[in-house]
C-alpha cells in the first residue's frame, strides 16, 4: 500500500507549542521499521493551480508571500515563516498522491493530512489549506478530462477526527457531487459547527459501545442516501484523537475501539469497491508514542483492506 509523507519539512514553532509535529517523523519511522506491504514515498508539493480549485486567490497569495494578518495567523495557530507555505503545499500533495493511488490500487494513505478546518478563504485550527477538499476537486477535474461525456466523479468524505470538519463542510455545502459525513465530539472545537451532509455529534466521555453503535447507524444512512449514485472515491480522515489518552479528544475510545472503527469503515468501502484515500488527521496524545501506535494500527487495517481489494480484483486472462 502506498503511504506518502513529508516529515522532513518542519515548522519553526515557539517552545511549548501545542502542535505535536514530531509525531509525523515518529509514524514514518514506525512504518519503515515494519517490512511488509506498505510502500512509503516522499510527497511532492501541490501546485498553486490545484489550490485554486478550492481556495481564494487572495488567501493563497497571503500564505505564499507571508502577508497573513496577525489575526489570521492566530486563527491558524502557526506563525508565518518560510517553511509554512512549502510544508502546507506538501500536505496537500500527499493527499493528492494518496487519492491517485487509491483510484489505481483501491487503498492508499497520507501519513499526515486531514486539514479539515481550513475554509476557502482562511485557515484555522492548525490547518492552512484543506488537503481533502483540494484533492477531491482535482480528482473530479482529472476524471472529467479522462472521461468526457460520462457522469462526474462523486466523492464521499468520512471524517472521524474528534473535531467536526467545519471547513470541509463549508466548502462543499449545497454540492451534490461531494457527500460530507462527520462523527465528532458535540462540545469540542469548533464551537460553531458547519452543516455537513450528515453530522453525528457525540457527548464527552462516550466510550466504544456508544461510538461504534452511532457509527454503524450513520454509515447505514450514508449508504441509503448514496444508493442512487454511489461515490467513485472516498476520503477517510482516521483521526487518533478520539482515543482515551488524547489531550484534546474527550471521547475516550480505547485503542481496540478505534481499530474496530477503522475496520468498520474500510470493510464497508472495500465491500462496495469504493477506492479510499486515508489521512491521519488529529492526534494529540499525552504520550505521542501511544498516538503513533493508534495510527499504526489504522495503517495496518488499511494495508489489510488494500490486500483484500487486490486479491478480489479481476485478473486478466
Amino acid at each position: 500500500m502506498l503511504a506518502f509523507h513529508y516529515d522532513h519539512l518542519t515548522l519553526a514553532l515557539p517552545p511549548g507549542h501545542r502542535f505535536p509535529q514530531s509525531k509525523y517523523q515518529m509514524l514514518r519511522e514506525r512504518v519503515e521499521r515494519e517490512p511488509g506491504v506498505m510502500r512509503p514515498r516522499v510527497a511532492e508539493a501541490a501546485g498553486i493551480e490545484a489550490l485554486a480549485l478550492v481556495h481564494t486567490p487572495d488567501y493563497i497569495d497571503a500564505v505564499m508571500h507571508g502577508t497573513l494578518s496577525a489575526a489570521a495567523q492566530r486563527e491558524i495557530g502557526f506563525p508565518w515563516g518560510p517553511a509554512l507555505p512549502r510544508r502546507s503545499l506538501c500536505s496537500v500533495g500527499a493527499t493528492i498522491a494518496a487519492a491517485r493511488g487509491a483510484l489505481e490500487e483501491g487503498v492508499a494513505a497520507s501519513l499526515a493530512g486531514g486539514t479539515h478546518h481550513a475554509y476557502a478563504d482562511k485557515g484555522s485550527g492548525f490547518c492552512v489549506f484543506n488537503d481533502v477538499a483540494v484533492a477531491a476537486r482535482l480528482m473530479q477535474a482529472e476524471w472529467h478530462r479522462r472521461h468526457p461525456g460520462r457522469p462526474g466523479l462523486r466523492v464521499l468524505v468520512v471524517d472521524l477526527d474528534v473535531h467536526q470538519g467545519n471547513g470541509t463542510a463549508s466548502i462543499f455545502q449545497d454540492d451534490d457531487s461531494v457527500f460530507t459525513f462527520s462523527v465528532h465530539g458535540e462540545k469540542n472545537f469548533p464551537f460553531r459547527k458547519e452543516a455537513s451532509d450528515l453530522d453525528v455529534g457525540l457527548p464527552d466521555a462516550c466510550g466504544d459501545a456508544v461510538y461504534l453503535d452511532a457509527l454503524q447507524t450513520a454509515l447505514a444512512e450514508v449508504w441509503r442516501r448514496l444508493a442512487d449514485r454511489p461515490p467513485g472515491l472516498a476520503f477517510y480522515l482516521a483521526g487518533a484523537d478520539p482515543h482515551e489518552g488524547d489531550r484534546l479528544g474527550r471521547l475516550k475510545l480505547s485503542a481496540d475501539g478505534l481499530l474496530r472503527r477503522d475496520r468498520m469503515v474500510l470493510d464497508a468501502l472495500v465491500e462496495r469497491r469504493i477506492p479510499v484515500a486515508l489521512s491521519m488527521a488529529g492526534g494529540y496524545g499525552e504520550d505521542l508514542a501511544v498516538t503513533v501506535e493508534v495510527q499504526m494500527r489504522t495503517l495496518d487495517a488499511a494495508a489489510q483492506a488494500w490486500g483484500r481489494w487486490r486479491d478480489s480484483s479481476p485478473r486478466d486472462t
